[in-house]
């Protein structure tokens, strides 16, 4: 793994840039609201008060620039001056994309992000997605000596002052969960198999003092879980539904966030190519962004009850596989046609989301999956694809992900237009739609939501990840910070309630609303 300790600072401390290479950066009038007392500590003697206003008179972002201070020891860097109305304040993904560009390797390093209070989240687990944990690269695993980045935050604009320590720790929880969520997706399945991701689970079971409930192989069918048995049962490893649960005193709600956890998908007996089955290992980002968010909600203080399930399976291709024509009865009691074994995904998650609701007794459930490949033609690179049966948590799913820098943006949701794809002569339903021009995102979530029912009195959303999951070759652990901003109403943390979709200005709103409302306080 690589040895890089991420560090959040109220102060970072001072230093030459020749023994701490440092990279400053923001939105340039935030930079040029920063005093030169500020930052001279971390500069000095190499880089003189004017070099350092030269460096941003010099600065055009278009959308983003740099400029060195001091060789490449030290470098100011600025991000989009505006963004449009569909993408983060905090231009997350530039910021990513600055931070791997301009902060050379070394085995001291700072950070110096500038930027205003709201936009702190989400630039720490941007700063996060830049140094991933997985790799299996020779001379990282003979490096013995330990790298750290050290990140400070100078506060501009309104509510101005330093970053407090449980902020800092926030932070810190938010960024493990990045990493740990991308270093679970970068890695392949001879070593993230079903065995390797429950051990993954009971790891973050066991720090946070959670026993898990696996049920697993043969259990399953003889359980009714038709969906993840029948799609992993061709595997060595067997498939396994895996619980963590969290249930304080004084919760009033239960909620469910279901992860589609394709260790490798084959696509089954239909079979994918040689150009499009390399990458997915990747196919467990829904359950490995679960993992990640829920180790952090629970570190920074859950109020409600919250029940993280694991859908885990590898779609392999045997003589146990399932074949197209087989029918599969589901956890839900509904029966499923195959028309094409690598529409997989569905089918575990339909079981995941009707033991939540039917055994966990889920208010709210979130499904969140690498589902589709539509989705990207849908919402591209960078935003997911989200679908609810409730106006309100399409506009707050939204709204996290502009404060978390995981976007979102919505699909069409019309099951009585589009549900009739999924017609069978034979069985309840076939898994696969029958017209691949029409809607084939949403028409995937509506498969999910049909196993619990059109009329289920739950809130239901859905987030396909499946191009956002990535960038390039590197997961980035996307779905963590948009989890944890979206259910930021029901955290403890100062700092999660600001990022929510009500935000700190609707304290007074949710203080007077009922406790029992299964749709208070997070939208």
């Amino acid at each position: 793994m690589a040895n890089i300790s991420l560090e959040f600072r109220a102060n970072a401390g001072d230093s030459e840039p020749q023994s701490r290479l440092v990279l400053i950066l923001g939105q340039l009038p935030n930079l040029q609201r920063v005093t030169w007392a500020q930052v001279k500590g971390k500069l000095q003697p190499a880089v003189s008060e004017e070099t350092w206003q030269s460096a941003l008179g010099m600065l055009n972002p278009n959308p983003t620039d740099n400029c060195s201070l001091y060789l490449n020891y030290a470098t100011v860097a600025a991000l989009p001056s505006r963004v449009s109305r569909h993408n983060s304040p905090s231009a997350a993904q530039f910021l990513t994309r600055l931070v791997r560009t301009c902060l050379p390797g070394g085995a001291s390093r700072c950070i110096v992000m500038v930027c205003e209070r709201s936009e702190v989240f989400a630039s720490a687990c941007a700063i996060a997605r830049a140094f991933p944990l997985f790799t299996r690269r020779s001379s990282a695993t003979r490096r013995t000596d330990k790298r750290v980045v050290t990140v400070e935050f100078i506060i501009v604009g309104q509510d101005s002052g330093p970053v407090d320590a449980p902020t800092l720790e926030c932070l810190a929880n938010a960024a493990d969960g990045v990493r740990l969520a991308a270093r679970i997706v970068d890695t392949p399945c001879n070593e993230m198999n079903t065995d390797h991701f429950l051990e993954e689970i009971k790891a973050v079971g066991n720090e946070l003092g959670i026993v898990p409930t696996v049920i697993r192989g043969e259990e399953l069918k003889k359980k009714g879980f038709g969906g993840i048995y029948g799609v992993g049962k061709a595997a060595e490893h067997p498939p396994a539904l895996a619980v963590l649960s969290h249930t304080p005193e004084g919760a009033t709600q239960t909620i469910a966030w279901v992860g589609k956890g394709i260790v490798y998908d084959t696509g089954g007996l239909s079979i994918k190519g040689k150009t499009s089955m390399p990458g997915m290992k990747r196919d467990c980002g829904g359950a490995a962004a679960v993992l990640g968010a829920f180790r952090a909600a629970i570190k920074q203080g859950f109020k409600d009850n919250l029940h993280a399930v694991f859908c885990l399976a590898e779609n392999a291709v045997g003589p146990n596989a399932t074949r197209p024509d087989d029918i599969h009865l589901l956890y839900s009691g509904k029966t499923v046609e195959i028309n094409n074994t690598d529409a997989e995904g569905r089918l575990v998650l339909s079981d995941g989301v009707a033991y939540s609701s039917k055994d966990l007794c889920a208010d709210i459930i979130l499904d969140i999956a690498t589902l589709t490949g539509a989705q990207g033609i849908s919402t591209g690179k960078y935003h997911a694809a989200v679908m609810t049966n409730s106006e309100e948590w399409e506009a707050a799913c939204v709204k996290a992900g502009r404060n978390s820098g995981d976007l979102a943006h919505p699909l069409v949701y019309c099951p009585e237009l589009h549900f009739s794809e999924f017609t069978s002569a034979v069985a309840d339903m076939k898994n696969s739609v029958a017209d691949r021009e029409n809607a084939q995102s949403s028409c995937a979530g509506l498969f999910i939501a049909s196993h619990i029912g059109f009329d289920w009195p739950g809130v239901w959303v859905h987030v396909d990840i499946a191009s956002p999951v990535h960038t390039g070759e590197r997961a980035t652990g996307f779905g963590v910070a948009f989890l944890l901003a979206l259910f930021g109403r029901a955290s403890e943390d100062p700092m999660l309630n600001l990022v929510s979709p009500l935000g700190p200005e609707a304290d007074s709103q949710c203080e007077a609303m009922e406790r029992d409302s299964k749709r208070r306080r997070l939208v």
